[in-house]
């Protein structure tokens, strides 16, 4: 493979090239290092770069192929990690001023887990602050960008992880995900992203948004690559892993798949709904019977989301806020002191509700096996239009993108976004597949075979 071929190849091509000996770790991860000198100036997306310390793990990694030593399944893999996972001896910043100088001591369980595999850091991707937004417009470390329109947000709040994938900085990375912030970078660049079943993935080590509702997965640029990465993440081997689920056939005989009209595919830009239409009767064409169904109370999880997230939020930052308002942005310390004005009998009663909404959206998975949905209402907004003075604005964007996801993080189920298109303008649009709680591996064979019928992963930014 020439560096114009490694930077985009999947990680599992990488990973066979690598124990074929067609390729060195040393040879992939100059490559992607290559490519992050290049675009990092223009997209914004990492913090921190590890460019010595990625080289030394690609030496290592050759060293054990040499030696024919048993190599990890993601061998020689660069990956970027979101500034908000720690790594042993680098900086977590979480994005924001009030932690610029906190050095991890030890791995996160998730890095410990990939770095075990095999995986090279290439660096720590950036991200709306404390991962409390979701336009990763950085008051401290400025905007990251999208690679299909640099004028345009990435999404986040794991924005900076996936415009690293998107743009062949890094094979995969981690990114969290607390209302929705893996899957709406995933479909605002173009690229896949899962948010496994609630407690699938260890979060020890990563700073918290909100303990009820965080999650940690992979972005990657295949639905087979999250499959893989999300072995490792989930601590998962043998034959139970969900790669070994994929069987590349890419027919869906007889899976049920509920379209949930009310709600989910209510008040959508004319392009998303009829991309995300395009995509519904792909996956029928594949063998797969359509079922209209509802999705219980739906339009109350936004409710309870908002609750839980703020008032444990609001709980983790507290002391910190009160001696240090001035380490954090407008926006974010704007949200974390309305926590303050919450009861404990709010947050109770917002726990109840969550109780309560697991519970009904279980029923719909009595006559469907995934539910499909677009992942966001719209496709990528402007950077202008979300100033930090403009908070109605904002807002209403918020909604707009969080108002398919977040329901699946109060409800802790499985939810994969697969590109589905392309709007005129460019701007990559994506399908959210959505499973029962532990449901991970029919979510990632729909989704594989949508995206080998459809083949928009293989569209590259204009870079």
């Amino acid at each position: 493979m020439t560096p114009a071929e490694i930077i985009y190849a999947p990680a599992h091509e990488l990973v066979s090239s690598l124990r074929r000996g067609d390729l060195s770790a040393r040879e992939i991860t100059e490559a992607h290092l290559t490519r992050i000198a290049d675009l990092q100036p223009a997209l914004n997306c990492f913090i921190e770069v590890f460019a010595d310390r990625a080289m030394e793990q690609a030496r290592a990694v050759d060293a054990d192929a040499a030696a024919k030593k048993p190599l990890g399944p993601l061998a020689g893999v660069p990956v970027g990690i979101k500034d908000i996972v720690d790594v042993a001896g680098a900086l977590t910043t979480a994005g924001s001023h009030a932690r610029f100088h906190h050095t991890a001591a030890s791995d996160a369980a998730v890095a410990a887990r990939l770095r075990a595999a095999g995986a090279v850091f290439v660096g720590k991707t950036g991200l709306h602050e404390f991962a409390y937004g979701v336009t990763n417009d950085n008051p401290h470390y400025g905007p990251t960008r999208n690679a299909w329109d640099p004028a345009r947000i990435p999404g986040g709040s794991s924005g900076g992880s996936a415009v690293a994938v998107s743009a062949g900085m890094c094979a995969g990375a981690v990114g969290t995900d607390t209302g929705g912030s893996i899957r709406i970078p995933a479909s605002l660049c173009g690229i896949v992203g899962i948010k496994p079943t609630y407690g699938r993935v260890p979060v020890d080590g990563i700073v918290p948004l909100s303990w009820s509702l965080d999650h940690a997965g992979p972005l990657t640029r295949t639905v087979r690559d999250a499959a893989l990465f999300l072995d490792v993440m989930a601590g998962m081997d043998g034959a139970g892993s969900f790669s070994r689920t994929l069987d590349g056939s890419g027919a869906l005989p007889g899976i049920r798949v509920g379209v949930p009209r009310p709600f989910f595919w209510e008040r959508l830009d004319a392009e998303v709904a009829a991309l995300a239409g395009d995509a519904l009767r792909a996956v029928e064409e594949l063998g797969a019977h359509l079922v209209e169904c509802e999705v219980p109370y739906a339009s109350y999880a936004g409710a309870t989301a908002a609750i839980v997230m703020s008032a444990e939020a609001t709980a983790f930052h507290e002391a910190q806020l009160r001696s240090y308002p001035d380490g954090y942005g407008d926006d974010v310390r704007t949200r974390l002191e309305r926590g303050l004005f919450l009861t404990a009998t709010d947050y109770v009663l917002g726990l109840r509700a969550r109780r309560f909404l697991e519970a009904e959206f279980a029923r719909t998975f009595e006559t469907a096996d995934v539910l499909l949905m677009p992942t966001t209402q719209i496709a990528a907004s402007l950077i202008e239009e979300d100033p930090q003075t403009a908070p109605e604005a904002s807002l209403a964007m918020s909604v707009q993108l969080t108002r398919c996801t977040n329901p699946f993080n109060v409800t802790g189920l499985p939810a994969l976004s697969v590109p589905c298109g392309f709007t005129r303008d460019g701007l990559p649009v994506g399908l959210q597949i959505v499973g029962p709680r532990g449901g991970e591996a029919v979510v990632l064979r729909v989704g594989d075979a949508y995206e080998r019928a459809a083949g928009w992963t293989s569209r590259r930014p204009p870079l």
